[in-house]
């Protein structure tokens, strides 16, 4: 009799936006009258920029003509879009890149989630607390994580990195040593972020102790302030001990076009194991690659009218968080997060656990958020807000929050 992953079943409950979408729906049903206004997944609500529209258009009367016409993919990714990448998001920034040392793919989430298939299963991780689920859950699922504390709602087999108030919610080196570290900067879900001087330090670590950073950078394009590193491969050394994932979604709009990159570099080696080829192989085995007209789109993203149209819609919702932090702030929450990342982290009020709040204030504002348990212990009593909404929605929902 054939037999299930049993590491599957090691996993508490559903995946958190799942689950948040089962309980808004239930509240819809029962309250067809109200007006929910979401600001819970951090999914964007602006259209397309006209520039990559007209890339599309392009494409698809390409794929019209025999002449013209794309099948398969390169297993890496076009050449026309992986040299936009490495000349304006690495070159430009003086970080060496080669073109073939980027793998194109159809999001970060993916990438984020089937990078561990290169590791060994004895691998530890070491992971933020509070964090994105997908690199937990996926580690749960390649059965790295061990047993499962449903009181403390930690895992046996990974270090735990808390991000608290007490220090601007970005981690510390960990105790215990990891194989494996994920950072998430700007962070989803804090909004936080460290300077080059601390990513360094990161990176000094980990090529001490032997252990690899899988570095996600999705959210590089809201970053503001001077001193934050947009790759680490700013870094001297990030060469030798960094994956990092990049994602289209956030800079450009793509969550419903799908498209990302990873950047492995040929020098990172397991002994004498590239993981270059290895990631290579897996990707050429698995993964088929992003359609020809989406490839184009993401090269749109790097003209010069796609960077000034994009930097407009990263101004918009850059607007609504400051919206959100203003308003929030004069209602007397404890709020971070904001200036170089798309997302508000707040203090539940009146020692509110994460999901109490949730609750309230879809009930009482009819408003949709993220609790923070559901990212990590630490996470417990913080509350995450989007700034994708669109700016009515936002001024609206703050309307509603400061009248609770």
């Amino acid at each position: 009799m054939f037999k299930v992953n049993e590491n599957y079943l090691k996993l508490p409950g559903s995946y958190l936006f799942s689950t948040i979408g089962k309980k808004v729906n239930a509240f819809v049903q029962d309250n067809p009258e109200k007006k929910i206004i979401r600001l819970g997944i951090g999914d964007v609500t602006q259209p397309l920029a006209p520039a990559i529209i007209q890339a599309f258009h392009t494409a698809v009367d390409e794929m019209a003509d025999a002449k013209t016409f794309r099948g398969y993919a390169p297993d890496l990714g076009y050449e026309f879009l992986r040299n936009a990448i490495r000349e304006n998001d690495y070159i430009a920034r003086g970080c060496q890149i080669e073109a073939d040392e980027i793998f194109v793919s159809d999001g970060a989430k993916c990438d984020s989630g089937n990078i561990q298939e290169i590791f060994s299963q004895d691998n530890k991780i070491a992971v933020c607390d509070p964090v994105y689920p997908v690199y937990v859950d996926t580690n749960v699922m390649a059965g790295r994580t061990g047993t499962y504390d449903s009181r403390k709602e930690t895992w046996s087999n990974i270090i735990y990195m808390p991000c608290t108030a007490e220090n601007n919610f970005a981690p510390e080196l960990p105790k215990e040593t990891p194989d494996l570290i994920y950072l998430c900067f700007p962070n989803n879900p804090t909004g936080s972020t460290i300077t080059k001087k601390q990513l360094q330090e990161w990176v000094d670590y980990a090529n001490k102790v032997g252990a690899v950073i899988i570095y996600d950078a999705a959210y590089e394009a809201y970053i503001s302030e001077e001193d934050v590193p947009h790759t680490i491969y700013e870094c001297e050394g990030a060469r030798t001990c960094a994956i990092e994932l990049r994602s289209f979604s956030k800079n450009a709009g793509f969550t419903g076009v799908r498209l990302g990159f990873t950047v492995i570099p040929k020098e990172l080696k397991a002994g004498e194991v590239s993981l270059h080829s290895l990631w290579a192989r897996r990707h050429g085995t698995k993964y088929n690659g992003a359609p020809y007209i989406v490839q184009r789109a993401g090269e749109a993203v790097y003209s010069d009218a796609g960077k000034v149209q994009l930097k407009q819609q990263v101004d918009y919702y850059m607007n609504n968080a400051k919206y959100i932090y203003d308003g929030l702030k004069s209602a007397g929450y404890t709020v971070s997060g904001g200036v170089n990342a798309p997302y508000i982290w707040l203090k539940a009020p009146n020692k509110m656990t994460s999901w109490e709040f949730f609750d309230y204030l879809l009930e009482k504002a009819n408003v949709v958020g993220t609790p923070g348990s559901g990212f990590g212990p630490s996470g417990e009593t913080y509350f995450r807000l989007t700034a994708f909404g669109s700016y009515e929605n936002t001024m609206e929902a703050m309307e509603r929050i400061k009248k609770l």
